[in-house]
């Protein structure tokens, strides 16, 4: 596992992270015991960057995340994000970007992570109210004070993020991709490759879809939120296997297992690249960290890109409300 800059201002990862959303919430039942396990053998494989949020849970996967790093937090490099807001039952209430807002939200996820400094703090989803410039500055002031490292974004648009930059220097800008979401690619990855901003891909694994593991929607748990989403409804769900079989076609070929295909795929795409996989099982951990491993040559890369284009997805990435919460 290689150490590699996110940014130019000094911060540094591992280069692969650990998605920590579906320890808790989303991704059916959970088990604190076998998360705090996967995250403790995630260390051991090299992997030091943790990404969470307040949000997840809600809270509780911060909670998690301190708890597993009690006693080896120097060892880590810790992202959370605020700007979703969930209420103490879990409802959703919106997004907020103002500056009291922002300050609370730190000071709470400090509390619940049990750590001094947050590595890296993310605002999760833009706040259309609030002008970036005045989020940014708040966020700021957490690093003036001491209590955050780095700032990050997610999600954002082109245009927000070169405003965010000239307020702050961004370390960071995280959005999904992977081979069915290759939205980046039109704006988002030239403007900070422009501006020097590393990249963080969530979801390089299509939330497990591209992993073959799914044939229908009775593999997956009912309270499980991928059944509602547009990707994996019936009709698409259908279509979308296509793509599935290419991946599995090519990773029997190459001799790697389907998440590693897809995993090596989007580290292939840069340098400045560190993908996220989420896990809460050692099986799936391991296979994941496997994808380092693999090496996909020009012409395979082309192959891949050939038969799975951008935009080759069925569905959209989210149900229609959080779709507007995009690329603001």
């Amino acid at each position: 596992m290689k150490i590699k800059p996110l940014g130019q201002q000094g911060l540094q990862v591992s280069e692969m992270g650990l998605g920590c959303m579906g320890m808790s919430e989303f991704y059916g039942k959970k088990n604190d015991d076998q998360s705090i396990a996967t995250i403790h053998r995630a260390l051991d494989l090299g992997v030091n960057f943790l990404d969470t949020a307040d949000m997840y849970g809600p809270f509780i996967n911060e909670e998690l995340v301190g708890k597993a790093i009690r006693g080896k937090r120097d060892q880590f490099i810790i992202a959370t994000k605020f700007a979703n807001v969930r209420g103490p039952n879990g409802e959703f209430l919106g997004v907020r970007g103002d500056p009291e807002y922002i300050k609370q939200c730190c000071d709470a996820s400090l509390k619940r992570l049990g750590i001094e400094t947050i590595d890296l703090y993310y605002q999760h989803r833009v706040d259309p109210n609030v002008p970036i410039e005045d989020t940014v500055g708040a966020m700021a002031d957490l690093v003036q004070a001491g209590k955050v490292r780095y700032l990050g974004l997610s999600e954002a648009g082109a245009s927000t993020i070169r405003r965010a930059h000239q307020v702050h220097p961004i370390s960071a800008l995280q959005t999904e991709y992977s081979l069915w979401s290759r939205d980046a690619e039109d704006d988002i990855l030239p403007t900070i490759r422009e501006l020097g901003i590393g990249y963080v891909a969530y979801s390089p694994l299509g939330r497990g879809f591209l992993t073959g593991q799914f044939k229908s929607l009775d593999d997956l748990d009912a309270d499980d939120y991928r059944r509602r989403s547009p990707r994996f409804q019936a009709d698409n769900f259908n279509k979308n296997l296509d793509l599935v079989r290419v991946i599995e076609n090519i990773a029997q070929q190459k001799g790697c297992t389907p998440a590693q295909l897809a995993i090596s795929w989007v580290m292939a795409q840069g340098k400045d690249i560190v993908p996220i996989p989420g896990s809460k099982s050692l099986k799936h951990l391991e296979d994941n960290i496997g994808a380092i491993a693999v090496q996909l040559s020009e012409q395979e890369l082309d192959f891949i890109n050939q038969h799975i284009p951008q935009g080759a997805a069925v569905g959209d990435r989210y149900a229609a409300p959080q779709m507007l919460a995009l690329n603001r």
